[in-house]
């Protein structure tokens, strides 16, 4: 099989998670609760983490939300749900991180967005406040630069240099290197503020698939830090997942990324934890990650006039994801697990062959009776109105055996 071989980059220790230096990409999230109500925060990270969420990221943005995560991580250790706990701040870090020591000391990780942290000389004196909080706690941080917020100055100063070039860029161009400018010297500015190397990870972050590439391969040839990849605003639904998928994809296959979310935008009162599946997804498509058992499905043509094929692929889904809880605690390879549920005689012995488990349903006009593939082998045909169950008993007598 062919991976991609990985950008080797530091290693960060969050919390009992490890981001970068050959560690496997991480798979992260973040709440959209107010995070001063502690119980419905506290719930939703359980949620997440309990989807594969390895990291939660929770806002903090006011003192009634940073008085709260020390209650929110109580309320977690009383679940026994060990996740470490990300503080996103904008504008007011400094004042909260310093307010409210206790907050600080529970989080894993600070978010630091270099535009929201003040304009002028409160800029520099802002970041140095939160970067010091980091030193005293013993805690990384994460520079993550977005375009949406991008520092104005910073820009203003590249665009004012690039007219005066002899040969100038686009601002597009220009626009994006400031974003790498932007992460770059706020990490070496944090390093010469005492904090080291291994506590920082960096992330780029923006809402078109192209220009994200472009940033995070600015970003990988000019520095080892781990970064964490993720593009911002997705959107809803289709559209979110295949520009997360697209722009993610690209970049993980060059080998770039030690930690990803999918900011997907939830349907109204639709789980949160939809973008940690979408995540895990991605990075189980591409051969990288295994979390889930997988299922390959026919699509359906002419000669799949009976939806059974569709209906059996749900059972199947339903079952694999049901049964995984019990499975992995015995099973440690279960995840890489492929089932088959094919729907006629053209591919579906083929994908079942292929798949450690698989069944080839009967197509229109073809005999009513389905064979059934394990590790190649054609070890049963199943048939009548007891085959759905049969199937499924054999994925788990399958299960059982492995090692």
């Amino acid at each position: 099989m062919f991976l991609p071989e990985r950008k080797r980059t530091v290693a960060v220790t969050v919390g009992n998670v490890t981001v970068g230096g050959g560690a496997p990409v991480v798979v992260q999230s973040m709440t959209n609760t107010d995070t001063a109500d502690a119980a419905a925060t506290a719930q939703q990270v359980r949620e997440l983490h309990q989807a594969g969420s390895e990291v939660v990221r929770i806002t903090v943005n006011t003192q009634e939300a940073a008085a709260a995560v020390p209650e929110i991580q109580r309320r977690l250790h009383d679940d026994g749900v060990e996740v470490p706990l990300i503080g996103d701040f904008h504008y007011n870090g400094h004042v909260l991180l310093r307010k409210y020591p206790d907050c600080a000391d529970v989080l894993a990780k600070y978010r630091i967005n270099p535009g929201n942290v003040g304009k002028g000389a409160n800029h520099d004196k802002n970041f140095a406040t939160m970067v010091q909080c980091a030193i005293d706690h013993d805690r990384p941080v994460r520079i993550g630069v977005n375009a949406g917020s991008l520092d104005q100055e910073l820009l203003d100063d590249l665009m004012e240099q690039n007219a005066r070039a002899s040969v100038p860029l686009d601002a597009s161009s220009v626009f994006l290197e400031a974003m790498v400018q932007s992460a770059l010297r706020s990490a070496a500015a944090a390093e010469e503020l005492g904090l080291a190397r291994n506590k920082i990870i960096l992330s780029g972050k923006i809402s078109k698939v192209q220009e994200l590439v472009r940033v995070y391969q600015a970003l990988a040839d000019r520095t080892d830090h781990a970064l964490h990849l993720g593009l911002t605003e997705a959107g809803m639904g289709m559209k979110g997942l295949v520009s997360s998928s697209a722009g993610l994809a690209i970049l993980l296959q060059q080998g770039i990324g030690d930690t990803i979310r999918v900011s997907l935008t939830p349907e109204p009162g639709g789980p949160r934890t939809a973008e940690v599946r979408a995540a895990q997804q991605i990075l189980q498509a591409m051969d990288i990650r295994p979390f889930l058992p997988q299922v390959t499905a026919c699509p359906g043509c002419g000669r799949t006039t009976s939806s059974y094929f569709q209906v059996l692929s749900q059972e199947v889904e339903k079952f694999l994801h049901e049964r995984m809880p019990v499975w992995k605690q015995t099973k440690p390879r279960v995840a890489e697990l492929q089932v088959a549920v094919m729907g006629c005689v053209v591919n579906g012995p083929g994908e079942s062959k292929a798949a450690h488990i698989g069944i080839s349903l009967p197509g229109t006009g073809e005999a009513p009776r389905s064979p059934v593939f394990e590790d190649g082998e054609h070890v049963c045909t199943l048939e009548g109105p007891t085959l759905a169950q049969d199937f499924l008993a054999r994925i788990e007598a399958y299960v059982e055996r492995m090692e």
